[in-house]
């Protein structure tokens, strides 16, 4: 047979699904590709509306021997903390205390005076 004869003879059902295996292996790659995509975008949110709840609460880093307690906000990087959150009327009643200053980076009383 010549290789023209190749070329127009109809594909056998053996070659019909190797080539769809083919195709389908691509498909199942770019699914793949689109669901890490996916993966990732929900994790940057998951990690945005946890970094936005933290911002609306506060935390008190405990009085060491020589410094006083320090109340920080909830998204204060100066005192890593996950958990132990208190909410807005907790905050304000801490910062009258006279053993709890706010943290002079994250500023918590800003938004807890006005």
């Amino acid at each position: 047979m010549s290789e023209l004869d190749d070329r127009s003879r109809e594909p056998t059902p053996l070659e019909k699904n190797r080539a769809l295996l083919e195709w389908l292996e691509y498909q199942v790659g770019q699914v793949n590709n689109r669901i890490r995509e996916l993966e990732v975008a929900e994790d940057q949110e998951r990690r945005r509306r946890e970094a936005a709840h933290a911002a609306l609460r506060w935390k008190i880093q405990p009085q060491r021997t020589t410094a006083t307690a320090l109340l920080h906000r909830g998204d204060c990087t100066l005192y890593p903390m996950d958990g132990g959150h208190i909410s807005r009327e907790d905050a304000m009643i801490a910062l009258a205390e006279p053993d709890i200053e706010p943290c002079e980076i994250c500023r918590p009383d800003t938004g807890l005076t006005s």
